[in-house]
Protein backbone atom coordinates (compact mmCIF):
# COMPACT_ATOMS: atom_id res chain seq x y z
CA UNK A 1 0.00 0.00 0.00
CA UNK A 2 3.01 2.63 0.68
CA UNK A 3 4.65 1.58 -2.12
CA UNK A 4 1.29 2.64 -4.15
CA UNK A 5 1.00 5.65 -2.50
CA UNK A 6 4.04 6.63 -3.17
CA UNK A 7 4.08 6.10 -6.87
CA UNK A 8 1.02 7.82 -7.04
CA UNK A 9 2.60 10.90 -5.26
CA UNK A 10 4.99 10.96 -7.20
CA UNK A 11 3.61 10.65 -10.12
CA UNK A 12 1.36 13.85 -9.06
CA UNK A 13 4.56 15.94 -8.27
CA UNK A 14 5.34 14.83 -12.34
CA UNK A 15 2.14 15.65 -13.47
CA UNK A 16 1.96 19.04 -11.29
CA UNK A 17 5.22 19.93 -12.65
CA UNK A 18 4.34 19.31 -16.40
CA UNK A 19 0.78 21.25 -16.30
CA UNK A 20 3.36 24.20 -14.22
CA UNK A 21 5.47 24.67 -17.20
CA UNK A 22 2.64 23.89 -20.10
CA UNK A 23 16.95 48.84 -11.01
CA UNK A 24 17.04 51.42 -9.09
CA UNK A 25 19.39 54.70 -9.73
CA UNK A 26 22.81 54.49 -8.44
CA UNK A 27 23.92 56.83 -6.11
CA UNK A 28 27.87 58.17 -6.20
CA UNK A 29 28.48 57.03 -3.00
CA UNK A 30 27.39 53.47 -3.43
CA UNK A 31 29.25 52.35 -7.32
CA UNK A 32 31.26 49.56 -6.89
CA UNK A 33 35.26 50.33 -8.41
CA UNK A 34 35.37 50.68 -12.06
CA UNK A 35 36.73 47.70 -13.41
CA UNK A 36 36.50 48.28 -17.05
CA UNK A 37 35.91 45.13 -19.77
CA UNK A 38 36.72 41.65 -18.01
CA UNK A 39 38.61 39.35 -19.76
CA UNK A 40 38.16 36.88 -17.13
CA UNK A 41 35.67 35.28 -14.55
CA UNK A 42 35.17 34.77 -11.86
CA UNK A 43 35.58 38.46 -10.51
CA UNK A 44 35.15 38.90 -6.43
CA UNK A 45 33.97 42.57 -5.63
CA UNK A 46 35.11 42.89 -2.08
CA UNK A 47 32.95 44.46 0.35
CA UNK A 48 34.41 47.97 1.58
CA UNK A 49 31.55 49.03 4.18
CA UNK A 50 29.14 47.70 6.54
CA UNK A 51 26.36 47.15 4.14
CA UNK A 52 22.67 47.24 6.01
CA UNK A 53 19.11 45.15 5.20
CA UNK A 54 17.76 48.95 4.34
CA UNK A 55 20.58 49.70 1.45
CA UNK A 56 20.70 46.39 0.86
CA UNK A 57 19.07 45.67 -2.46
CA UNK A 58 20.48 48.98 -3.86
CA UNK A 59 24.29 47.83 -3.19
CA UNK A 60 23.01 44.64 -5.42
CA UNK A 61 21.65 47.03 -8.23
CA UNK A 62 24.48 48.65 -8.02
CA UNK A 63 26.81 45.50 -8.69
CA UNK A 64 24.11 44.70 -11.36
CA UNK A 65 24.47 48.10 -12.57
CA UNK A 66 28.13 47.42 -13.32
CA UNK A 67 28.89 44.41 -14.08
CA UNK A 68 25.79 43.19 -16.46
CA UNK A 69 27.38 45.21 -19.23
CA UNK A 70 30.48 43.64 -18.19
CA UNK A 71 29.93 39.96 -19.19
CA UNK A 72 27.87 37.66 -21.77
CA UNK A 73 25.64 36.76 -19.33
CA UNK A 74 22.70 38.47 -17.77
CA UNK A 75 23.22 39.89 -14.01
CA UNK A 76 19.92 39.94 -12.04
CA UNK A 77 20.43 40.22 -8.31
CA UNK A 78 18.91 36.80 -7.87
CA UNK A 79 21.71 35.52 -10.40
CA UNK A 80 24.48 37.25 -8.20
CA UNK A 81 22.60 35.73 -4.80
CA UNK A 82 22.68 31.98 -5.89
CA UNK A 83 26.19 32.34 -7.06
CA UNK A 84 26.74 33.33 -3.58
CA UNK A 85 24.48 31.12 -1.52
CA UNK A 86 25.80 32.68 2.29
CA UNK A 87 24.13 35.77 1.53
CA UNK A 88 20.47 33.79 1.61
CA UNK A 89 21.76 31.80 4.65
CA UNK A 90 22.80 35.42 6.52
CA UNK A 91 19.30 37.22 5.10
CA UNK A 92 17.58 33.97 6.71
CA UNK A 93 19.21 34.39 10.68
CA UNK A 94 17.84 37.71 10.83
CA UNK A 95 14.51 36.06 11.59
CA UNK A 96 13.34 38.29 14.24
CA UNK A 97 12.67 34.63 16.64
CA UNK A 98 15.82 32.98 15.22
CA UNK A 99 17.93 36.03 16.98
CA UNK A 100 15.15 35.71 19.95
CA UNK A 101 16.46 32.23 20.57
CA UNK A 102 20.05 33.54 20.57
CA UNK A 103 19.19 36.35 22.79
CA UNK A 104 19.85 39.01 20.82
CA UNK A 105 16.32 41.64 20.47
CA UNK A 106 16.69 43.47 17.28
CA UNK A 107 13.57 46.64 17.61
CA UNK A 108 14.56 47.16 13.37
CA UNK A 109 15.80 44.62 11.79
CA UNK A 110 16.37 47.55 8.43
CA UNK A 111 19.48 48.44 10.55
CA UNK A 112 21.25 44.74 11.10
CA UNK A 113 24.73 44.76 9.13
CA UNK A 114 23.48 41.94 6.47
CA UNK A 115 26.93 42.60 4.76
CA UNK A 116 30.00 43.41 6.45
CA UNK A 117 33.44 45.27 5.37
CA UNK A 118 36.08 42.73 3.40
CA UNK A 119 33.32 40.02 2.81
CA UNK A 120 33.54 39.08 -1.37
CA UNK A 121 31.07 38.54 -3.58
CA UNK A 122 31.74 36.60 -6.81
CA UNK A 123 30.61 37.29 -9.87
CA UNK A 124 30.51 33.75 -11.81
CA UNK A 125 31.87 32.63 -14.25
CA UNK A 126 29.63 32.06 -17.54
CA UNK A 127 29.58 28.25 -17.12
CA UNK A 128 28.20 28.61 -13.86
CA UNK A 129 25.88 31.37 -14.21
CA UNK A 130 24.35 29.27 -17.48
CA UNK A 131 23.84 26.18 -14.97
CA UNK A 132 22.45 29.28 -12.35
CA UNK A 133 20.12 30.70 -15.06
CA UNK A 134 19.20 26.98 -15.99
CA UNK A 135 17.61 26.01 -12.56
CA UNK A 136 16.11 29.16 -12.46
CA UNK A 137 13.97 27.67 -15.54
CA UNK A 138 13.12 24.09 -14.06
CA UNK A 139 12.29 25.84 -10.36
CA UNK A 140 8.70 25.79 -9.26
CA UNK A 141 6.45 26.79 -6.36
CA UNK A 142 3.79 23.96 -5.06
CA UNK A 143 1.34 24.87 -2.20
CA UNK A 144 -1.01 22.79 -1.06
CA UNK A 145 -3.66 24.86 1.14
CA UNK A 146 -4.88 22.15 4.08
CA UNK A 147 -1.85 21.10 4.09
CA UNK A 148 -0.34 24.18 5.58
CA UNK A 149 2.72 23.71 2.88
CA UNK A 150 4.63 25.23 0.47
CA UNK A 151 7.05 23.81 -1.41
CA UNK A 152 9.88 24.64 -3.82
CA UNK A 153 10.42 21.82 -6.52
CA UNK A 154 13.27 22.04 -9.15
CA UNK A 155 11.99 19.60 -11.60
CA UNK A 156 10.70 16.90 -9.57
CA UNK A 157 13.16 16.81 -6.82
CA UNK A 158 11.88 18.65 -3.80
CA UNK A 159 13.97 21.44 -2.57
CA UNK A 160 12.41 22.86 0.25
CA UNK A 161 9.59 22.80 2.93
CA UNK A 162 8.16 25.52 4.51
CA UNK A 163 4.89 25.87 6.72
CA UNK A 164 2.41 27.99 5.98
CA UNK A 165 -0.72 30.12 6.90
CA UNK A 166 -3.48 30.30 4.45
CA UNK A 167 -7.16 32.80 3.78
CA UNK A 168 -9.99 32.21 6.38
CA UNK A 169 -13.13 30.34 4.90
CA UNK A 170 -15.48 33.21 5.45
CA UNK A 171 -16.44 36.51 3.37
CA UNK A 172 -15.50 39.95 4.95
CA UNK A 173 -15.73 43.74 3.91
CA UNK A 174 -12.32 45.18 2.87
CA UNK A 175 -11.89 48.78 2.91
CA UNK A 176 -8.16 48.29 0.46
CA UNK A 177 -10.75 46.51 -2.09
CA UNK A 178 -14.04 48.01 -1.23
CA UNK A 179 -15.93 44.80 -1.03
CA UNK A 180 -16.85 41.59 1.07
CA UNK A 181 -14.40 39.31 -0.21
CA UNK A 182 -13.82 35.80 -0.11
CA UNK A 183 -10.99 35.60 1.76
CA UNK A 184 -9.93 31.77 1.00
CA UNK A 185 -6.87 31.21 -0.68
CA UNK A 186 -7.60 30.91 -4.72
CA UNK A 187 -6.13 27.33 -6.42
CA UNK A 188 -4.86 27.21 -9.65
CA UNK A 189 -1.99 27.26 -12.07
CA UNK A 190 -0.28 30.55 -12.57
CA UNK A 191 3.47 32.43 -12.05
CA UNK A 192 5.30 35.01 -10.54
CA UNK A 193 4.50 38.66 -11.83
CA UNK A 194 6.18 40.97 -9.25
CA UNK A 195 8.34 41.56 -6.20
CA UNK A 196 7.74 44.04 -4.02
CA UNK A 197 11.34 44.44 -2.11
CA UNK A 198 10.77 47.60 -0.12
CA UNK A 199 6.57 47.05 0.67
CA UNK A 200 4.43 49.34 2.48
CA UNK A 201 1.88 47.99 5.40
CA UNK A 202 -1.82 48.23 5.42
CA UNK A 203 -4.29 46.78 7.28
CA UNK A 204 -6.83 45.58 4.25
CA UNK A 205 -9.79 45.75 6.60
CA UNK A 206 -9.87 49.38 7.61
CA UNK A 207 -7.13 50.66 5.06
CA UNK A 208 -4.96 52.04 7.66
CA UNK A 209 -1.22 52.16 6.92
CA UNK A 210 0.94 50.93 9.72
CA UNK A 211 4.85 50.43 10.65
CA UNK A 212 4.75 49.04 13.96
CA UNK A 213 3.98 44.90 14.72
CA UNK A 214 3.28 43.18 18.22
CA UNK A 215 5.43 39.98 18.23
CA UNK A 216 4.17 36.32 19.55
CA UNK A 217 6.71 37.28 22.88
CA UNK A 218 4.25 40.68 23.15
CA UNK A 219 7.33 42.86 22.28
CA UNK A 220 6.72 45.48 19.56
CA UNK A 221 9.11 45.66 17.01
CA UNK A 222 9.16 47.81 13.64
CA UNK A 223 7.90 45.74 10.57
CA UNK A 224 10.80 44.20 8.67
CA UNK A 225 11.93 44.86 4.90
CA UNK A 226 11.08 41.37 3.40
CA UNK A 227 10.18 41.13 -0.07
CA UNK A 228 6.82 40.36 -0.74
CA UNK A 229 5.93 37.96 -4.07
CA UNK A 230 2.78 38.39 -5.86
CA UNK A 231 0.98 35.79 -7.75
CA UNK A 232 -1.02 35.59 -10.74
CA UNK A 233 -3.49 32.54 -10.97
CA UNK A 234 -5.50 30.90 -13.89
CA UNK A 235 -4.54 33.95 -15.56
CA UNK A 236 -6.00 37.05 -12.78
CA UNK A 237 -4.00 38.89 -10.58
CA UNK A 238 -6.49 38.76 -7.48
CA UNK A 239 -3.97 40.52 -5.01
CA UNK A 240 -2.85 36.84 -3.92
CA UNK A 241 0.66 37.56 -2.15
CA UNK A 242 3.63 35.08 -0.37
CA UNK A 243 4.56 37.17 2.22
CA UNK A 244 6.38 36.66 6.28
CA UNK A 245 4.16 36.95 9.22
CA UNK A 246 5.90 38.65 11.86
CA UNK A 247 3.71 36.06 14.09
CA UNK A 248 4.39 32.35 13.27
CA UNK A 249 1.68 31.30 15.99
CA UNK A 250 -0.62 31.95 13.26
CA UNK A 251 1.14 29.41 10.87
CA UNK A 252 -0.83 26.17 10.09
CA UNK A 253 -4.04 27.86 10.61
CA UNK A 254 -6.48 29.15 7.86
CA UNK A 255 -5.51 32.79 9.31
CA UNK A 256 -4.87 35.24 6.74
CA UNK A 257 -7.16 37.41 4.12
CA UNK A 258 -6.37 35.12 1.77
CA UNK A 259 -2.59 35.58 0.97
CA UNK A 260 -0.07 32.68 1.98
CA UNK A 261 1.80 33.42 5.05
CA UNK A 262 5.72 32.21 5.92
CA UNK A 263 7.83 32.49 8.43
CA UNK A 264 11.12 35.73 8.36
CA UNK A 265 12.97 33.53 7.33
CA UNK A 266 11.86 31.19 4.97
CA UNK A 267 9.99 34.36 3.07
CA UNK A 268 14.08 35.14 2.17
CA UNK A 269 14.25 31.52 0.54
CA UNK A 270 11.15 31.37 -1.48
CA UNK A 271 11.93 35.59 -2.99
CA UNK A 272 15.17 34.16 -4.01
CA UNK A 273 14.33 30.55 -5.17
CA UNK A 274 11.02 32.53 -7.17
CA UNK A 275 12.54 34.90 -9.61
CA UNK A 276 9.62 36.79 -12.28
CA UNK A 277 8.09 34.22 -14.20
CA UNK A 278 8.95 31.16 -11.89
CA UNK A 279 5.89 28.56 -12.15
CA UNK A 280 3.27 28.16 -9.22
CA UNK A 281 0.85 25.63 -8.35
CA UNK A 282 -1.84 25.90 -5.63
CA UNK A 283 -3.83 22.93 -4.79
CA UNK A 284 -6.50 21.73 -2.52
CA UNK A 285 -5.64 18.03 -1.79
CA UNK A 286 -7.06 15.93 1.40
CA UNK A 287 -5.53 12.86 0.35
CA UNK A 288 -1.52 12.90 1.53
CA UNK A 289 1.47 10.90 3.16
CA UNK A 290 2.89 12.00 6.51
CA UNK A 291 6.32 12.37 7.17
CA UNK A 292 6.37 8.37 8.10
CA UNK A 293 5.02 8.00 4.62
CA UNK A 294 1.62 7.26 6.19
CA UNK A 295 -1.47 8.24 4.20
CA UNK A 296 -3.97 10.78 6.12
CA UNK A 297 -6.60 12.53 5.33
CA UNK A 298 -6.42 16.78 5.97
CA UNK A 299 -9.06 18.41 7.26
CA UNK A 300 -11.34 20.02 5.37
CA UNK A 301 -10.87 23.38 6.28
CA UNK A 302 -12.98 25.10 3.20
CA UNK A 303 -15.55 22.66 3.45
CA UNK A 304 -15.60 21.70 -0.07
CA UNK A 305 -17.01 17.89 0.65
CA UNK A 306 -20.05 19.13 2.22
Amino acid sequence: MKILLTIIISLFVLQSYAQVHKLSSLKKTDTVEKVGTLDSLPVWVHVDRPVPIKKYFHYLDSLVSRYDSLVSYPVTEHLLVHANPWIIDSLVNTDYYRLIERDSFVYDQKEIVILKTGDSIVIPDVESANSILKDFKSTWIDVNIPEYRLRIFRDSVEMYTVPIRVGQNRKKFLAMGGRVTDLRTKTGIGKIIRHERDPDFYNPTNGRRFYLTRRDDDSVTVMPQIPWIETEINGVRNGQLIHPTTNPETLNKPYSNGCIGTTEGDAWIIYYYAPLKTAIHIRYELSVLDYKGEAIELKDIYGFKE
